[in-house]
């Protein structure tokens, strides 16, 4: 068995270390103050090919492996959680949802301008009355008699990317089902298009350059052509890719563990107590040892479930299992470790001065989109005892 990763991958990982230190680090805290999506890194990020990670280069992407994508997510997250946000939405709900279920034209038309970073993509979902429960969503899509397009109806809340996005993946019922999910289907929306309603934008607690609101859309008029998919395929198509959203999120979560662990132990060696580096203390050390130990279960948990991805790319079967199990892991690593953070650098983690609070803020996110933990302990449940 090896853990190592390979010459590319390496590569690959480096390269976002040294673009996110240089280029995003030094001005998070700025937009985590102000709020303002960060439109210039996040153009360098698509330069870099780091906004279509996993698209293969004739649709504009990298054409890099799993592994890559989360090595990336991990390395911008752990200089900023927002940037993370954005990039792991951009690749995993955005990105996969094309790449395993667009056709040519629709990879060609709505997924190269997102994977080069000339725009972005969202993925709409959650509504204000379904989180969890996605199955009830009320949205819906009505076919036209002459079967040419559908007139979408919907409102989407918590929509990450919504201000700025162009093009979103949308789910809706396409049947008088409503509360079955075998009535959802999937289609790309244009954020340009007659119809199309951005509402107001949430002021959240952490990752606030990440911007998220609400959505309406009132009679637009969907081609049929932009239909993901087949009609019905929608509630599997939004299961499958949020497999490989919580990837991503795992990958973010250890991201934030990571940073908060470093600037911990730096200041474990530097801080003095009592005559002495207060890392000396026993109390400290098994702080350390217990954020440690969970950081690296975290990693391979992450890297495992991206390689458990790759496997099953092609097979028809899902990651579900791994990449839930990374997800629940991960972000309850994240908030652990930036509480024990917190704690050790005392008065001075809670002061604005450093960036411990805005780990803290930001890890908490973790553990509620993309599936919360107790979403991610009952399909792990359901997984392993073969029972609902």
């Amino acid at each position: 068995m090896d853990f190592r990763l390979t010459d590319e991958q390496q590569m690959i990982q480096d390269a976002a270390r040294e673009f996110a230190q240089n280029e995003i680090a030094p001005v998070a805290a700025q937009f985590d103050a102000s709020g303002e999506f960060p439109s210039r890194t996040i153009r360098m990020a698509g330069e870099l090919g780091f906004m279509g990670i996993e698209t293969p280069a004739e649709y504009g992407g990298a054409g890099l492996d799993s592994i890559c994508s989360a090595l990336v997510i991990y390395e911008i997250s752990a200089a900023d959680a927002a940037h993370g946000t954005i990039v792991s939405v951009n690749n995993s709900l955005y990105g996969i949802s094309l790449l395993e279920f667009g056709n040519d034209m629709q990879k060609r038309d709505y997924l190269r301008p997102i994977a080069e970073g000339r725009l972005v993509g969202a993925y709409a979902l959650t509504e204000p009355q379904s989180g969890s429960d996605a199955g009830s969503m009320r949205s819906r899509a009505v076919l036209s008699s002459d079967g040419t397009h559908y007139v979408i109806n919907a409102r989407k809340s918590w929509i990450t990317s919504g201000p700025v996005a162009r093009y979103l993946v949308l789910f809706a019922q396409t049947e008088d089902q409503a509360g079955n999910s075998l009535g959802i289907s999937a289609f790309i929306v244009d954020a340009e298009m007659p119809g199309f309603h951005r509402g107001k934008v949430e002021p959240k607690l952490g990752i606030r350059a990440s911007a998220t609101c609400e959505i309406e859309l009132t009679d637009y008029v969907c081609a049929v052509e932009n239909r993901l998919g087949d009609e019905g395929q929608g509630f599997r198509i939004a299961m499958s890719v949020l497999d490989s959203g919580r990837i991503g999120i795992a990958a973010q979560a250890l991201g934030i563990a990571q940073a908060a662990y470093d600037a911990t132990l730096s200041y474990s060696r530097e801080r003095q107590a009592f005559g002495t580096p207060i890392g000396s203390f026993q109390t400290i050390q098994g702080k350390i040892a217990d954020m440690k130990t969970r950081i690296e279960a975290s990693r391979l948990l992450v890297l495992k479930a991206a390689w458990d991805k790759m496997q099953c790319a092609g097979t028809g079967k899902r990651n579900t299992l791994n990449s839930s199990i990374a997800k629940l892991y991960a972000s309850e690593t994240a908030m652990f470790v930036t509480h024990q953070a917190l704690q050790i650098h005392g008065g001075m983690g809670y002061s604005k001065e450093l960036p411990l609070e805005r780990y803290f803020r930001d890890a908490k996110i973790t553990e509620i989109y993309e599936g919360t933990s107790e979403i991610q302990r009952i399909v792990i449940g359901r997984r392993e005892t073969g029972l609902k």
